[in-house]
Order: C-alpha cells, then structure tokens, then sequence
C-alpha cells in the first residue's frame, strides 16, 4: 500500500492562492493520513486512486484506478466516489457523496485514511538572516600537536636495506635493457 505523489513538504501551492509564498498562512489546512503518510490538501480538487495521473496515488490493487475525488466547495471537502469497484466508505458507512468533518476515516477500498486538520497550518519559512563571514587567519602548528593519522609519517632517516634493494633493482633492469638492444641490433647470418 505505497503511496506516491507529494507528502505534506513536497506538494505544491494552490493556483488560487494569490499570495506571495513567503506570507501564506493558511490556519487548520486539511490533510489526509494514509498508511503513516501525510498529505496537505492544498488543491481545490484532489483526485485518489491506483493510476499515475491522481494527485494522491494509491498503489493497492483494492483501490480503482480513479476511485474517489476531494473537492473544495466553501471552506469544507466534499468527499465522492467515481463508482469504485470496491467502494469507499466514510465512517464506516458506504459513501455516494459526503462533506468531510476533521477526524472523519476514509476507506478507499481496503485503504484506511483520515481525514485531520493541521492545528499548527501551513508556516512560511523563516528569513534567511545574513552571516558575516570573515577570512580565515593564517594559523601556525601548535607546538604540542601531534599527527593524529593512523598511517604511519615519512621517516627523516633513509633505510639503507631498502635502497639497496631499489638500486640492485634497477641495475638488474639496465642489463636487462642492454641486452634486448644488442639481440635487436644483432644481424642473422645469411644463409
């Protein structure tokens, strides 16, 4: 029973809203909770059901593709069944059509919903405040600072047995060069 579409932060502004975003405030706004998931009703007609083009997508093969609507009519949602397969019910009672009281359960299908208000509204975000930030000063090492890296430093002191092996290494690499050079500026006899 996964829903898609836009949880309550994801969804958009209603057309009709007039407002600039930052000064919206919309005190109690509706919204509807499905299996934990909320849904702002912002929109004056909110379409429910199974396929991709509802505003809120029900993915539950009880739910008909376009099963219910939610419309806007004053300040009150108006619930109504487009002739679901299994039904909608609201309170328990099988719905033709309905207005929505706050706490109302909503069943599309096997879905249980709830219809609630928001007591706190939809809030504008808060001004961006302004941070002075200022350069960085030029720090030197504390004399007590230790490396805190666990791989160990670059030691000040040369290993002689390991120089030793990456100088006879490379000798044994010149020979080897020299004497593919003198192979290949070898002539083959004539037969």
């Amino acid at each position: 029973m996964g829903q898609s579409l836009q949880p309550s932060a994801q969804l958009g502004h209603s057309s009709d809203l007039s407002h600039p975003i930052g000064s919206l405030k919309i005190d109690n706004m509706p919204k509807l909770v499905i299996s934990g998931t909320v849904y702002e009703l912002v929109e004056d007609l909110i379409t429910v059901g199974r396929a991709p083009d509802n505003i809120i997508v029900i993915s539950d093969p009880s739910v008909s593709s376009h099963h219910a609507h939610l419309q806007l009519i004053g300040e009150t949602y108006r619930a109504k069944d487009l002739g679901s397969t299994n039904g909608t019910r609201l309170n328990g009672i099988p719905l033709a059509e309905a207005a929505l009281h706050f706490e109302d359960r909503i069943r599309f299908g096997a879905v249980e919903a709830r219809y609630e208000a928001d007591p706190i509204g939809s809030q504008p975000l808060p001004d961006l405040e302004e941070v002075e930030a200022a350069p960085a000063q030029l720090s030197a090492v504390p004399a007590d600072f230790a490396n805190a890296s666990p791989f160990p430093g670059q030691k000040d002191q040369k290993d002689p047995v390991r120089t030793a092996i990456v100088a006879g290494a490379a000798l044994a690499l010149l020979v080897f060069l020299g004497s593919m050079i003198a192979v290949l500026l070898m002539h083959a006899p004539g037969l």
